[in-house]
């Protein structure tokens, strides 16, 4: 009989040096890629910090004082509607005459005066704002009425082309708009509307005294004719 054969006593060479050699490798990339996202972080926060800005005026305490008015400073009504223009209640209520029809009726008895109240849309502060750098150039009253004939179109190039539509200093108004100027402006006729409690648009008051939602013709006669009654 032949001699049985003898098994071979030899181990499959072992992985470990690989294996350790690859989870080096891993780890190596992990870090790069860390680093790579770190670094882009610190990037994009210094652009931010550093980018060049338009430069933003200072406006003058007289000037945030001043609101878009009709009728003299005398009237014996004071009717200050808090408004937004990308509001579609404003509009409607101003495209149905009402304000008109009061000033053709009481004339010079009775002055309105806007406010801001920019709270229905993410473009109506600063549509808020163009109204503001309007009046600047002697033209709220105009832009007011285009901003409300051509929504809801307000986007930045939108308040840009109606200026030029108007005729105003387009560079002027560009740069008003572009550098934020009256947002501060805009930011206190907001305040002022929530101090008088007003959470919706459009709000008024009638000399002094708080009316929400939007006045039919009627009910601004009544309230007028007591006011102008009263003496």
């Amino acid at each position: 009989m032949g001699k049985p054969q003898e098994r071979s006593s030899s181990k499959p060479k072992s992985n470990g040096p690989r294996l350790r050699v690859g989870r080096r490798i891993q780890t190596w990339r992990g870090r790069r890629i860390t680093i790579g996202i770190v670094l882009a972080a610190i990037l994009l926060i210094a652009a931010f910090i550093f980018w060049p800005r338009p430069e933003q005026a200072t406006i003058d305490p007289s000037r945030l004082a001043q609101d878009p008015s009709l009728g003299p400073p005398t009237a014996a009504v004071t009717i200050v509607e808090y408004g937004d223009f990308g509001c579609t209640t404003c509009r409607a209520w101003f495209q149905a005459g009402i304000m008109d029809e009061v000033r053709t009726q009481y004339g010079d008895k009775v002055r309105f005066v806007w406010r801001d109240f920019p709270i229905i849309t993410a473009q109506s502060p600063k549509a808020a704002e163009a109204g503001q750098c309007a009046f600047n150039q002697g033209k709220f009253w105009e832009y007011h009425d285009l901003l409300y004939e051509r929504a809801p179109a307000l986007s930045i190039n939108d308040l840009k082309s109606y200026a030029s539509e108007l005729g105003l200093d387009t560079a002027t108004f560009n740069q008003c708009l572009d550098s934020g100027q009256y947002k501060g402006k805009v930011d206190r006729s907001l305040q002022d509307a929530y101090a008088h409690h007003f959470i919706g648009t459009p709000s008024f008051l009638v000399n002094g005294q708080p009316l929400a939602g939007p006045p039919s013709l009627e009910t601004l006669q009544g309230l007028i004719d007591t006011i102008l009654a009263s003496g």
